[in-house]
């Protein structure tokens, strides 16, 4: 029975818990188990709060047993991303320059999750200050992905996706930057949320761009997605019941997002996008010629402010960083404060116009990633290729980033090929909805 609880949903271990099926100090232990046991364990951890998940599932257990819990994941146990700081645990965000950091407080989404009951496993290996999209990082550990444990896992939040994927964790936490949730969901087959700039606090989380930054789920389904985001910010999980494609408007944008796009994922999405239309909705395709010009701004806005941030830190050991990350983030120091700015203003004139581009429809949809997880060891032994595979990784879900937008990767059926749903900031229950939805006609 435990092995099951291994391979359920975040939402129905709640279930189980509530009905009093499943044990929460069974559950957390099953989970620890099970990494202890895993051939893989240490590259998809960074280290495990063994002493305050059994706390936290105690606790759990004895509300589970009065009648008052929490919420529905409460006694829940999930992964977090190590970028977010946990009280008296180190901290080290994947690089080296931050080795034996430990903050004294918990990052406040991580605090919001555990006063909804969810019980924190441990910390997740992730891409050195989470600023590449393939998950490679030979400083600390490069996770496995689920198909191929040679292949690239996807990044930043690889841990977080492996986590989930290999069954030692209900659900993980990530970050997204320029596409850093929805990569790995996406090359790990699964739902990565993607949630607009300032809907999830980043009080402790460790930064890369905080003008960027944002907080999503990496989980089984659409269902665990809502009701993480519900307790990441402490509210009441989005209402999913009678979700329907039927009478929908999808725009599949076509700038950009199909250059070069390699046969698989272009196959997946196109299964995915017939199976949406078979479901209902009506597809439209469309150029929207603000976006090329949006992201050809972005080495001066994702690099400028990255370097900006970790320059001083940086410059001071650079030896201790991967030589292909360094270089990323070097590409930020010639831009001028004037050059910055200007590439701001530039961008809030074309968010508006992708606005207004894109306000008849319900959702925008674009391949997740144009390309599969390439190989580990190619990509450390040929530095042009890291570059060129890396670029091509975060191609598509830059787009969102660039736009401000809420965004929902699914699984478009075809292995490590996905399907996203993009829409307007602020609007992430609507896309949960969607989601649960395309969820049913792509399943």
């Amino acid at each position: 029975m435990t092995g099951d609880w291994l391979k359920m949903s975040a939402g129905a271990l709640g279930r189980g818990i509530g009905a009093g099926q499943i044990d929460p100090v069974e559950l957390a232990a099953a989970f620890l188990d099970a990494i202890a046991a895993h051939d893989h364990a240490d590259r998809i951890y960074a280290r495990l709060t063994r002493t305050r998940a059994l706390a936290e599932a105690e606790a759990a257990r004895t509300r589970a047993k009065t009648g008052h819990r929490l919420g529905p994941l409460d006694g829940v146990p999930i992964s977090w991303k190590d970028l977010f700081d946990s009280a008296g645990v180190a901290t080290e965000a994947g690089s080296a320059l931050l080795a034996g950091r430990v903050p004294d407080r918990d990052a406040e989404v991580l605090a919001n999750a555990t006063a909804a009951g969810l019980v924190c496993l441990g910390k997740t290996q992730m891409t050195e200050l989470a600023f590449s999209g393939l998950g490679v990082n030979p400083v600390t550990a490069t996770p496995p992905n689920i198909h191929d444990t040679g292949a690239a896992p996807g990044g930043s939040s690889s841990g977080a996706a492996a986590s989930v994927a290999f069954g030692l964790a209900a659900a993980g936490i990530g970050s997204d930057t320029g596409g850093s949730v929805r990569v790995p969901a996406v090359w790990n087959d699964l739902v990565g949320l993607k949630t607009g700039a300032g809907r999830l606090p980043l009080t402790g989380v460790v930064p890369l761009c905080a003008r960027f930054d944002t907080v999503g789920p990496l989980t089984r389904n659409v269902e665990d997605a809502a009701l993480l985001l519900a307790a990441l910010e402490g509210e009441k999980p989005a209402d999913l019941r009678g979700a329907t494609l039927k009478g929908t408007r999808l725009m599949v944008l076509e700038t950009a997002a199909f250059d070069d796009i390699r046969d698989a994922p272009a196959a997946g999405f196109e299964h995915a996008v017939d199976r949406l239309a078979q479901a209902g909705a009506t597809i439209v395709r469309g150029e929207i010629p603000e976006v090329a010009e949006a992201m050809a701004l972005s080495g001066v806005l994702f690099a400028t402010e990255a370097y900006g941030t970790w320059g001083a830190t940086i410059e001071a050991a650079p030896d201790k960083m991967y030589p292909e990350i360094l270089k990323r983030f070097r590409g930020g120091r010639d831009f001028s404060g004037a050059d910055y700015v200007a590439a701001w203003q530039t961008l809030d004139r074309l968010r508006a116009a992708y606005a207004a581009a894109t306000a008849g429809f319900d959702a925008v949809l674009v391949p997740t990633c144009p390309i599969l997880p390439p190989s580990v060891d190619r990509l450390l032994a040929d530095p042009e290729f890291f570059v060129a595979e890396n670029l091509m990784t975060l191609r598509n879900t830059r787009i969102g980033n660039l736009m401000g937008l809420a965004v929902l990767t699914l699984p478009a059926g075809v292995p490590s090929t996905g399907v996203s749903l993009m829409g307007p900031p602020m609007s992430e229950e609507r896309l949960l909805r969607l989601g649960t939805a395309a969820e049913a006609a792509l399943a």
